[in-house]
């Protein structure tokens, strides 16, 4: 088998390719198809796209609002919110699709939105699983839910600004 692909590439050589080019045109074919097959595998039709919705939507809703039974018990308040956030989150993958999903998360305008929603999300499961500290555990899902508003305001045009705006007007000490 070897003798066969140095063979080819003598031939690649001979004809003028390179053999180098070709590997690296390879493997960037096979991280962009990756989301091509991710997408292709997705494909519902658009009542399957409704249903997903409604359910993973109302399923993160449920643990969202069931999580307030269990408000005084950190951990387990802490844990149940941020499932309900995930799944509410996923729920319009199912909209829009994974791969359009994720570009919109990456956009530029809300890249840091973004950012500091999904780190809200990792603190508070590490403080809800590993530190076990009712107090950080607290402090992260108030982190989390500020991150989710910031995260939400990313999609309305100016929300931000105009949120930025009203909280520099109201904390402003001049006067």
């Amino acid at each position: 088998m070897d003798k066969m692909n140095q063979a080819i590439e003598k031939m690649k050589m001979l004809v003028g390719m390179e053999v180098e080019d070709e590997e690296q045109a390879a493997e960037e074919e096979n991280s962009l198809s990756f989301m091509e097959d991710l997408n292709r595998n997705c494909a519902l039709t658009t009542k399957q796209r409704f249903y997903g919705f409604a359910i993973c939507l109302s399923a993160g809703l449920a643990c969202t609002l069931l999580s307030m039974l269990v408000f005084f018990n950190p951990v387990k308040f802490g844990i149940t919110f941020t499932l309900g956030n995930l799944m509410a989150l996923g729920s319009t993958a199912f909209l829009i699709g994974p791969q359009r999903q994720v570009t919109m998360m990456l956009d530029p305008a809300r890249i840091y939105a973004t950012a500091l929603y999904l780190a809200s999300i990792i603190i508070a499961l590490f403080c809800a699983l590993y530190v076990r500290n009712k107090i950080l555990t607290l402090l992260a899902i108030i982190l989390e839910f500020s991150g989710l508003i910031w995260y939400s305001l990313s999609y309305i045009p100016f929300a931000r600004t105009m949120v930025s705006k009203v909280f520099m007007k109201c904390f402003d000490t001049e006067f």
